[in-house]
């Protein structure tokens, strides 16, 4: 169930939900309030207009949900990034008349 910004209330099976948090979901009840409940195959939700999923109790979500944070202390410690280059460059500026 998927519930909207407006009020609207979604019961479906979500299908993908993209980086945007677009939600796709089939066999689709959409219960405007105040209005009678429309079905539909297929909807896809814009993801600004959610205001939040409402998961049924029998899933397991410990073993669905992935981390996808750094997989180990050492890669983020590898100390690239902080400067101090050792390369030659252009050197000192010379001025005006210098040869």
């Amino acid at each position: 169930t998927v519930e909207l910004k407006n009020g609207t209330v979604v019961h479906g099976t979500v299908t993908g939900v993209d980086v945007s948090m677009n939600t796709h979901m089939k066999n689709v009840k959409v219960t405007v309030r105040g209005r009678n409940p429309v079905g539909m195959d297929h909807l896809t939700i814009r993801g600004s207009t959610i205001r939040y999923f409402i998961l049924p109790d029998h899933i397991p979500l410990d073993t669905l949900l992935i981390d996808d944070g750094p997989k180990n202390k050492a890669a983020r410690e590898r100390g690239f990034g902080k400067g101090k280059g050792k390369g030659k460059g252009k050197g000192k500026g010379k001025g005006k008349g210098a040869r």
